[in-house]
């Protein structure tokens, strides 16, 4: 028979014991390309859709999902042609051909998903599927409570509006402020541009969580792989 038993690929991707398995499929609560599996199910693990309790459960091999804390002054960019260090020095030593997922701006540091797989890419990236990413940014000046009133509504920039999905304040002090700020919007240098148009300029800028993938503790210019549930979080928040 063509594919291989369900179960197994199931215990493979780190659901559980094959008897776990078994038992979730007996329980209907498993489903291959959108149908409910059954005992006896095998699947080709390249091509599968799987999900459990409708959570995708990634198990074709090969495809890796890295998360990097890219430093400050290092440009988002897999080879750079103007003498700056980039994302690729520190991927370089990888057997996969991994690229970075968006981009941060060479003063902006913190969370850059890289990976292989173009179609999770490209869901990450765009607007349409609601991935937020969440920045803490120093900015300059005593934000006063209003703010967050502020960016519960569209700030308008030059090239149109921008909406705040979540924003807390972090801290006040007299000459700076620290405030943490959600949205899934992508344009270029949005963050520093919307607090730019409050009145409080960025002095530091740092992105520490793109959808279920939070920073984590990784330290400038470290680098882990994202597996397990995280994994299955975001593949499932992007509908794949």
């Amino acid at each position: 028979m063509d594919g291989e038993r369900l179960q197994k690929v199931l215990a493979a991707a780190g659901v559980g014991s094959r008897r776990v398995c078994d038992q979730l499929i007996a329980d209907g609560r498993v489903t291959v390309d959108g149908k409910v599996a059954v005992l006896g199910t095998r699947v080709d693990p390249q091509t599968a859709v799987i999900h459990v309790d409708g959570t995708r459960i990634p198990t074709r091999a090969g495809h890796v999902v890295l998360a990097l804390h890219k430093p400050r002054g290092v440009a988002s960019a897999m080879t750079d042609q103007k003498g700056l260090p980039c994302v690729g020095d520190y991927v370089a030593d990888r057997p996969e051909r991994v690229f970075h997922v968006g981009r941060l701006d060479v003063d902006t540091e913190g969370l850059l998903l890289l990976t292989n797989d173009g179609e999770l890419a490209n869901r990450i990236a765009h607007p349409s599927h609601g991935v937020s990413k969440t920045y803490v940014a120093t900015v300059g000046g005593r934000v006063d409570p209003g703010l967050r009133a502020r960016l519960r509504k569209p700030v308008q920039l030059d090239d149109g509006p921008v909406t705040v999905d979540a924003s807390r304040i972090v801290a006040v002090e007299d000459e700076r402020s620290v405030v943490e700020v959600s949205l899934h919007e992508g344009r270029n240098r949005i963050v520093r541009r919307l607090f730019d148009a409050l009145g409080h300029p960025v002095q530091r800028l740092v992105r520490t969580q793109v959808g279920p993938v939070r920073l984590r503790g990784l330290g400038p210019g470290e680098l882990r792989e994202v597996t397990g549930k995280e994994l299955q979080a975001l593949y499932t928040q992007v509908g794949l």
